[in-house]
């Protein structure tokens, strides 16, 4: 089975949602942004559990959850989680199932996404928003 030919909304969704998550996520306080993002980089890894490569799925959940208890402390760790996360849905874009049955280039669009996020995560996830309570204590109220 051949994959759906791509179309621009394959590419603009994807990078606006990544867009939107990293400004959320700039508005979360250190050391909850990073333990969060540990925790949904983790969760990550059983979203294919039926994705059409049979007992082969079980693999990456497993290799998952050790990335995930190592990306607790480190940004560097979420980055190649989200990096790995990436060729697993190149390969089920091309080869297995999507992962929305009624989007069939959904595959590719978390390609999109968790590749630009890995990319906020591998420069240390800096923060793009100040939360609102820290601009008003740095206003002096």
């Amino acid at each position: 089975m051949h994959p759906a030919p791509l179309v621009v909304m394959d590419w603009v969704g994807p990078v606006l949602g990544a867009i939107v998550f990293v400004a959320l996520m700039s508005l979360v306080a250190e050391p909850t942004r990073r333990s969060l993002n540990a925790i949904i980089l983790a969760g990550a890894s059983g979203v294919y559990l039926c994705g059409g490569f049979g007992l082969w799925e079980l693999i990456y959940p497993v290799a998952g959850a050790a990335i995930g208890f190592r990306a607790l402390r480190s940004y560097r760790w979420i980055g190649a989680g989200w990096l790995i996360h990436a060729c697993w849905d190149i390969a089920h874009h091309l080869w297995g199932n999507p992962i929305w049955p009624f989007m069939p280039n959904s595959a590719f669009g978390c390609m999109v996404f968790d590749s630009m996020i890995a990319v906020w995560f591998l420069a240390g996830a800096p923060s793009f928003l100040r939360r609102p309570h820290a601009v008003i204590r740095a206003a002096g109220a």
